[in-house]
């Protein structure tokens, strides 16, 4: 599986050309805390919703939960139906909240 860590991922963000961001954490967690830009479709919902994505399916995505696990399975799940530049962001937002914007309140 492609990963990818929070400072690259911020350097990435900040290009000509970034990739589309994906929240797969719960809708409360979203609210608390999210990366600007970001599209929220918990991963509860997504074996119901997927297909609410398909404009991303050719695009670069960035699949991020609170520490990576969630996202790592929810990769898996959208590989199977048909998803390939799907990329996990390495210890999720709480990394991110550390390593790139010390602001964003942790949980």
């Amino acid at each position: 599986m492609s990963s990818i860590t929070p400072d690259e991922l911020a350097a990435l963000l900040r290009s000509t050309e970034p990739p589309a961001l994906l929240d797969v954490r719960e809708s409360d967690e979203n609210a608390f805390c999210a990366i600007a830009g970001s599209r929220l479709m918990p991963i509860s919902e997504l074996g119901e919703r997927f297909a609410e994505l398909e404009d991303w399916k050719d695009r670069d995505v960035v699949v991020y939960c609170h520490h990576g696990v969630r996202s790592a399975h929810a990769i898996a799940f959208l590989r199977g139906q048909g998803f390939r530049r799907l990329t996990n962001l390495v210890g999720g937002i709480d990394r991110w909240s550390l390593e790139v914007d010390p602001a964003m309140p942790r949980y």
